[in-house]
C-alpha cells in the first residue's frame, strides 16, 4: 500500500478544497498497483455529504462571519466539522464486491492503534461511527465508482467542539427542506483518553504513530511513498476548480427548498418566500405591510434567476429602484434581510 503525501513543493495543505481534490483524483485517474492511504489535515472546514442540503446543515451567518470553508465531498454520510485538531484519513483501492460498506475492514487497523495509545473504548458502532463510551469520534463514509473505492473518515484528535455546535447550528429561521438532514450525535475528541505519556503529543506525531502502526514499520522511512508530480497537481488543479472549489457544486447540488425569510425594516415588514433549486432563485414571492409604488411582481421577476448568495442579490438589487417598489430602504438592509 503507498502512502500519499499531501504536500506541494514540501509543504503541506490544509485547504479542504485541495485536500478532497486530491483524494478524488488518487480514486477517479490515478491508479497505482496497490492500494492508496492518505491523510491531511484541514483548516476550519465544513464537508457536507453529497446528498445534504448545504444550507440546512450550517449555520450560514457564522461560516460567513469566521471565514470556514464550505466543501461538498462526493460520498454521503452528514455534514462533519474540521479544523487542525482533526486527521481525514482515505483508503482508496479496488472494488472487489465484497468491500463496499464494510466499514470494519477498513476502520479496524485505526482502532488496534488507538488501543495501543490506551484508547481501549475505542471501537466501530452502528453503521461506520467510531465511538468511545457511547461518543462519536470519528464518522465515515464510502464511495464507488468505475470498480475503484475510497473508505474514508475523520478521527478527533483535539477538535473545538464548541466551534462544531457553532458552524451546524441552522439558523433560527421556517427552512422547510425536501432533502435529508444528518443525524447529529454526541461527539469526543481522542486525546483525553490516551495514556499519559501520550498526552504531549502534536496532531503531526500522532498521525506519524497511526503510520507506524498501520505499516506495521518501526521507521517512517519504511513506509512505502507515493510522490505526486507536476502532471498529477495539473488534474488534481483541474478537478478543484470543476467540483470541490466550484460554488454550483459546492451549494449548487442542494435538493430544492422553500426559504422564508422576514423581518421589520425601515420600509416596514418584509417577507420573502423562496424557492431555491442549484443554488438559484428559482421562484420568489415578497410580502409585507410597506408602502410602494410600483407592482412588486416587477422585483420578483428581476430576482427570479439570480444566484442566492448576498454579492448577486447586491448586483441584481442594485439595477432596481427600490424607493419605488419598497420606500426608504438600502440594498445592504434589503440583502441582510433576504441571506
Amino acid at each position: 500500500m503507498y502512502y500519499v503525501k499531501n504536500e506541494r513543493n514540501g509543504e503541506e495543505i490544509y485547504d479542504p478544497q485541495t485536500n478532497l481534490a486530491i483524494e478524488y483524483y488518487l480514486l477517479n485517474e490515478k491508479k497505482l498497483d496497490e492500494p492508496i492511504l492518505l491523510f491531511y489535515i484541514n483548516k476550519p472546514s465544513i464537508i457536507i455529504g453529497k446528498n445534504q442540503n448545504t444550507r440546512a446543515e450550517i449555520n450560514q451567518d457564522y461560516v460567513n462571519e469566521h471565514n470556514v470553508e464550505v466543501v461538498r465531498r462526493l460520498s454521503g454520510g452528514g455534514a462533519v466539522y474540521h479544523d487542525y485538531g482533526n486527521i481525514c484519513f482515505c483508503f482508496i483501492t479496488s472494488d472487489d464486491g465484497d468491500s463496499f460498506r464494510n466499514f470494519k475492514k477498513f476502520t479496524s487497523p485505526v482502532i488496534e492503534a488507538l488501543h495501543k495509545m490506551g484508547v481501549e473504548g475505542a471501537k466501530l458502532e452502528g453503521r461506520n461511527d467510531l465511538l468511545i463510551d457511547g461518543k462519536k469520534f470519528s464518522g465515515n463514509a464510502m464511495y464507488s465508482k468505475n470498480g475503484r473505492m475510497t473508505a474514508h473518515g475523520t478521527l478527533m484528535f483535539d477538535v473545538d467542539t464548541e466551534e462544531t455546535l457553532n458552524v451546524l447550528r441552522p439558523k433560527k429561521e421556517k427552512l422547510t427542506s425536501k432533502g435529508v438532514k444528518s443525524v447529529r450525535s454526541r461527539v469526543t475528541n481522542i486525546k483525553p483518553y490516551m495514556d499519559e505519556k501520550y498526552q504531549d503529543m502534536t496532531i503531526e506525531k500522532f498521525r506519524e504513530y497511526l503510520l507506524l502502526n498501520i505499516y506495521n514499520v518501526d521507521s517512517l522511512d519504511d513506509v512505502k511513498e507515493y510522490q505526486l508530480t507536476d502532471e498529477d497537481w495539473e488534474h488534481i488543479i483541474a478537478f478543484r476548480e470543476e467540483y470541490t472549489g466550484n460554488y454550483d457544486w459546492n451549494y449548487g447540488e442542494d435538493p430544492d427548498y422553500e426559504l422564508v425569510r422576514e423581518g421589520r425594516t425601515p420600509a416596514g415588514q418584509i417577507e420573502f418566500h423562496f424557492d431555491i433549486s442549484k443554488g438559484h432563485i428559482k421562484d420568489i414571492k415578497i410580502y409585507g405591510d410597506f408602502f410602494g409604488l410600483g407592482e412588486i411582481s416587477d422585483v420578483e421577476d428581476k430576482l427570479r434567476g439570480t444566484e442566492y448568495t448576498k454579492e448577486s442579490l447586491t448586483d441584481t438589487l442594485n439595477q432596481i429602484d427600490l424607493n419605488k417598489y419598497f420606500g426608504d430602504l438600502t440594498v445592504e438592509q434589503l440583502v441582510d434581510l433576504m441571506y
